[in-house]
């Protein structure tokens, strides 16, 4: 005949709840089920509210960050120091080069050769700044990673904070114009690579002052490519123009 179909669904659903009672399950904590193999890192949420607590409570946990140096020799100090964020790639760190207080400041992305622009690119830069009259002592050279990185290609995870940094030092140094040498430099400051922003002058807000920018090529780039040296001329007279 078979088995008996009619259940009496109110008895079931009792001797479920008296198997789960039976089991240690006498409380009912949310609305959704959950995993109770994973460990929790806390009280479960039992909703919205419990839930928003439960995130403000995670951020409270995380110290903010220290601020930065107030003063330029301060924020030099701290900035080839331990905290430093390339402190852990296992390279030197380089610390800005040249005179501080000058109308111009120029930015590279990472160490080159022996020093912050060294081997045959510094030799090019040399005569770069010979050409339009100054020399590494009458300007003020920074770079946006002040170790080298492998290959010497920057980490894209490293580059916000690493732009904040350098943006920190421009505004402390406060020079009248900046001249950017390479992509990353002009990306970081401007947005877009020297390709795209080569050609204008730019002006950068860091809040505390405003400062102009001209992007041009590396001088690596121009050992590589000596057919650009007429588009960088061009940017150094672009460049001039506001410091003669």
């Amino acid at each position: 005949m078979g088995a008996d179909q009619h259940h009496d669904w109110r008895q079931l659903a009792e001797s479920a709840l008296d198997w789960w009672r039976d089991a240690g399950v006498d409380t009912l904590v949310a609305d959704q089920p959950r995993d109770w193999r994973t460990p929790a890192n806390g009280p479960a949420a039992t909703g919205p509210a419990d839930a928003a607590r439960a995130g403000a409570a995670k951020v409270a946990d995380v110290a903010p960050a220290p601020p930065l140096p107030a003063t330029l020799d301060a924020f030099a100090a701290w900035r080839t120091g331990p905290d430093a964020p390339e402190a852990s790639w296992g390279a030197p760190l380089l610390a800005a080069e040249g005179d501080p207080a000058s109308d111009l400041m120029i930015v590279v992305d990472c160490p080159e050769g022996d020093g912050l622009m060294g081997g045959a690119a510094g030799v090019l830069f040399d005569r770069i700044l010979g050409a339009i009259g100054r020399d590494r002592a009458s300007i003020h050279l920074a770079a946006l990673a002040i170790a080298r990185p492998i290959g010497g290609i920057l980490p894209s995870e490293s580059e916000a904070e690493l732009t904040t940094l350098l943006r920190h030092h421009i505004a402390l140094a406060a020079p009248k114009r900046l001249l950017l040498l390479g992509k990353s430099v002009s990306r970081a400051l401007i947005g877009v690579d020297s390709v795209k922003a080569r050609g204008s002058l730019h002006r950068i807000n860091l809040e505390v002052v405003t400062v102009e920018a001209v992007a041009s090529w590396h001088p690596r780039f121009l050992l590589e490519r000596p057919s650009r040296k007429g588009d960088a001329w061009k940017d150094l007279q672009l460049l001039m123009g506001g410091l003669r």
